[in-house]
């Protein structure tokens, strides 16, 4: 007999949209899914924060983040990271994580360092660096970053890393919401 509410025995997966784009968040539900995101990521599932994972660099760091669609239209998101200045022509990338059910499609990640690096080159960044978790340092070395050094994170050992610009062409920056908090 079939269970009316688990006919085929157990719950159905939810679709995951297989379409993804990533762009900076600008849209109140991107924004709040981004901090959402954030926090199950960096305090929950990993433990490195309790509460929250925000600091300083948050108040003028551009989120960005990664979203599915379905039929075309955004979904949720599904992968985060943020980019911010810290001196003139010296940008920083950091806080990058994929929701879990979206890790095995491989290319989020991808797609959120290049959002990331294509938009800070766009807005006069000449050397790209990052604090990376030591098992995602070969990833990184993937997509055309090399270790500088090592680096503490929150009592957490990483590695400083430094994008290769040349892979990473300026991508247009339309918003005026972005060229404003940069400036």
């Amino acid at each position: 007999m079939l269970d009316a509410i688990h006919p085929w025995g157990r719950p159905i997966r939810p679709s995951l949209g297989a379409a993804v784009i990533a762009e900076v968040a600008h849209e109140p539900w991107q924004l709040s899914g981004y901090r959402e995101l954030r926090r199950a990521i960096f305090a929950e599932e990993q433990g490195l924060f309790e509460g929250s994972d925000q600091d300083e660099h948050d108040a003028h760091a551009l989120p960005i983040v990664a979203a599915s669609q379905i039929a075309g239209m955004a979904d949720r998101v599904v992968g985060v990271v943020r980019i911010y200045r810290s001196a003139p022509g010296v940008w920083y990338g950091g806080r990058l994580g994929v929701r879990r059910e979206y890790r095995r499609f491989g290319a989020i990640g991808g797609a959120l360092i290049t959002t990331a690096v294509s938009t800070a080159h766009a807005l006069g960044c000449a050397r790209f660096l990052a604090t990376i978790q030591l098992p995602n340092v070969r990833y990184f070395e993937h997509h055309h970053f090399r270790v500088v050094g090592p680096a503490l994170v929150h009592g957490k050992p990483h590695q400083l890393m430094q994008a290769d610009l040349s892979f990473y062409p300026p991508r247009a920056v339309h918003d005026r919401l972005v060229q404003a908090r940069v400036a």
